[in-house]
Protein backbone atom coordinates (compact mmCIF):
# COMPACT_ATOMS: atom_id res chain seq x y z
CA UNK A 1 0.00 0.00 0.00
CA UNK A 2 1.44 3.42 -1.17
CA UNK A 3 0.53 6.64 0.85
CA UNK A 4 1.65 9.86 -0.22
CA UNK A 5 0.77 12.83 2.05
CA UNK A 6 1.07 16.61 0.91
CA UNK A 7 2.48 19.60 3.10
CA UNK A 8 3.29 23.02 2.88
CA UNK A 9 0.37 24.62 0.55
CA UNK A 10 -0.96 28.28 1.90
CA UNK A 11 -2.04 31.85 1.20
CA UNK A 12 0.82 34.22 -0.43
CA UNK A 13 1.35 37.14 -2.21
CA UNK A 14 2.37 37.34 -5.75
CA UNK A 15 6.39 37.00 -5.97
CA UNK A 16 6.60 34.99 -2.97
CA UNK A 17 7.78 31.65 -2.93
CA UNK A 18 6.51 28.05 -0.93
CA UNK A 19 7.78 24.63 -0.60
CA UNK A 20 5.86 21.39 -0.93
CA UNK A 21 6.44 18.47 0.77
CA UNK A 22 5.30 15.42 0.15
CA UNK A 23 5.83 11.99 2.63
CA UNK A 24 5.82 8.52 0.84
CA UNK A 25 5.52 5.48 2.28
CA UNK A 26 5.26 2.31 1.18
CA UNK A 27 6.31 0.84 -2.07
CA UNK A 28 7.33 3.49 -3.49
CA UNK A 29 11.04 3.03 -3.49
CA UNK A 30 11.68 2.83 -7.29
CA UNK A 31 8.89 5.28 -8.62
CA UNK A 32 9.07 8.51 -10.10
CA UNK A 33 7.10 10.81 -8.49
CA UNK A 34 5.44 14.03 -9.56
CA UNK A 35 3.31 17.44 -9.02
CA UNK A 36 0.04 18.16 -10.39
CA UNK A 37 -2.54 20.59 -9.89
CA UNK A 38 -5.99 21.51 -10.57
CA UNK A 39 -7.48 25.37 -10.30
CA UNK A 40 -11.71 25.60 -9.97
CA UNK A 41 -13.26 24.31 -12.82
CA UNK A 42 -10.20 23.32 -14.59
CA UNK A 43 -8.71 19.86 -15.74
CA UNK A 44 -5.66 18.24 -13.35
CA UNK A 45 -2.28 19.56 -14.99
CA UNK A 46 1.00 18.07 -15.17
CA UNK A 47 3.57 20.69 -13.17
CA UNK A 48 6.55 18.57 -12.55
CA UNK A 49 8.31 14.71 -12.08
CA UNK A 50 11.64 13.42 -11.20
CA UNK A 51 12.64 10.15 -11.77
CA UNK A 52 13.29 7.30 -9.12
CA UNK A 53 17.28 8.50 -8.99
CA UNK A 54 16.35 12.08 -9.05
CA UNK A 55 18.64 12.38 -12.33
CA UNK A 56 16.10 12.95 -14.85
CA UNK A 57 13.36 15.67 -14.34
CA UNK A 58 10.41 17.59 -16.29
CA UNK A 59 8.46 20.64 -16.09
CA UNK A 60 5.31 22.26 -17.76
CA UNK A 61 6.36 24.90 -20.00
CA UNK A 62 4.21 27.08 -17.48
CA UNK A 63 6.78 27.04 -14.39
CA UNK A 64 9.84 25.86 -16.09
CA UNK A 65 12.72 27.88 -14.87
CA UNK A 66 10.29 28.79 -11.47
CA UNK A 67 9.59 25.56 -10.14
CA UNK A 68 11.80 23.06 -9.15
CA UNK A 69 11.40 19.41 -8.23
CA UNK A 70 13.67 17.50 -6.13
CA UNK A 71 14.28 14.22 -3.76
CA UNK A 72 15.23 13.04 -0.98
CA UNK A 73 15.65 9.07 -1.27
CA UNK A 74 16.39 8.75 2.36
CA UNK A 75 13.42 10.39 3.48
CA UNK A 76 11.17 9.31 0.75
CA UNK A 77 10.20 12.81 0.34
CA UNK A 78 9.83 14.64 -2.82
CA UNK A 79 9.73 18.83 -2.75
CA UNK A 80 8.30 21.33 -5.34
CA UNK A 81 9.97 24.69 -4.34
CA UNK A 82 8.14 27.10 -6.45
CA UNK A 83 9.89 30.76 -6.77
CA UNK A 84 7.66 34.20 -8.19
CA UNK A 85 4.46 33.09 -7.71
CA UNK A 86 1.46 34.17 -10.06
CA UNK A 87 -2.23 34.40 -9.04
CA UNK A 88 -2.49 31.43 -12.13
CA UNK A 89 -0.78 29.74 -9.91
CA UNK A 90 -3.67 29.06 -7.25
CA UNK A 91 -4.85 25.44 -7.25
CA UNK A 92 -4.89 22.48 -5.70
CA UNK A 93 -1.77 20.95 -6.00
CA UNK A 94 -1.35 16.71 -5.58
CA UNK A 95 1.54 14.40 -5.19
CA UNK A 96 1.51 11.92 -7.01
CA UNK A 97 3.58 8.30 -8.24
CA UNK A 98 4.31 6.23 -10.72
CA UNK A 99 5.97 5.63 -13.96
CA UNK A 100 7.79 8.80 -15.21
CA UNK A 101 6.66 9.15 -18.69
CA UNK A 102 3.01 8.20 -18.16
CA UNK A 103 3.57 10.77 -14.99
CA UNK A 104 4.46 13.53 -17.38
CA UNK A 105 1.19 12.15 -19.72
CA UNK A 106 -0.59 12.67 -16.07
CA UNK A 107 -0.93 8.71 -15.74
CA UNK A 108 0.13 8.04 -12.19
CA UNK A 109 -0.78 5.14 -10.18
CA UNK A 110 -1.56 6.33 -7.40
CA UNK A 111 -2.18 10.27 -5.40
CA UNK A 112 -2.15 11.99 -2.55
CA UNK A 113 -4.61 14.05 -0.94
CA UNK A 114 -4.19 17.66 -2.30
CA UNK A 115 -2.67 20.59 -0.63
CA UNK A 116 -4.30 23.82 -1.33
CA UNK A 117 -1.83 26.94 -3.11
CA UNK A 118 -3.60 30.51 -3.25
CA UNK A 119 -1.58 33.48 -4.60
CA UNK A 120 -3.55 36.71 -4.19
CA UNK A 121 -2.43 39.52 -6.43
Amino acid sequence: QVQLVESGGGLVQAGAALRLSCAASGSTFSSALGWFRQAPEKDREFVAAINWSGAATHYADSVKGRFTISRDKIKNTVYLQMNSLKPEDTAVYYCAGGDFAKLVATVADYWGQGTQVTVSS
